[in-house]
C-alpha cells in the first residue's frame, strides 16, 4: 500500500525538458521545452498510459525525475505559450 499523497506535486525530468504539475491522481500538466519554446499541455488521465505516468511521477520517479517546488514550476510556466 502506498502512503497518502497530497496534491499538487511538482516534478521535472533530469534533462530539464519536461516539467510536471500533478494536480490529482487523474489530472496533470506538462510543460515541454524545445529550444527556447515552452509549451503547456493539460491532461485528464482517461487511458492507462496516462494513469501509469501519474503513478510513476508520484511514487517511482527517483531514477528519472527530481522534485521541484511550486515556485520553480510557476517560474517555468510563466515562459509558456498555450
Amino acid at each position: 500500500m502506498q502512503p497518502s499523497i497530497t496534491y499538487p506535486q511538482f516534478r521535472k525530468y533530469k534533462n530539464n525538458k519536461s516539467f510536471f504539475k500533478l494536480c490529482s491522481n487523474s489530472e496533470f500538466e506538462e510543460i515541454q521545452v524545445l529550444g527556447n519554446t515552452y509549451t503547456l499541455h493539460r491532461f485528464k488521465a482517461t487511458i492507462l498510459p496516462d494513469r501509469n505516468l501519474i503513478y510513476d511521477l508520484t511514487f517511482d520517479y527517483h531514477n528519472y525525475c527530481d522534485v521541484i517546488s511550486e515556485d520553480d514550476y510557476e517560474e517555468i510556466r510563466n515562459k509558456t505559450t498555450i
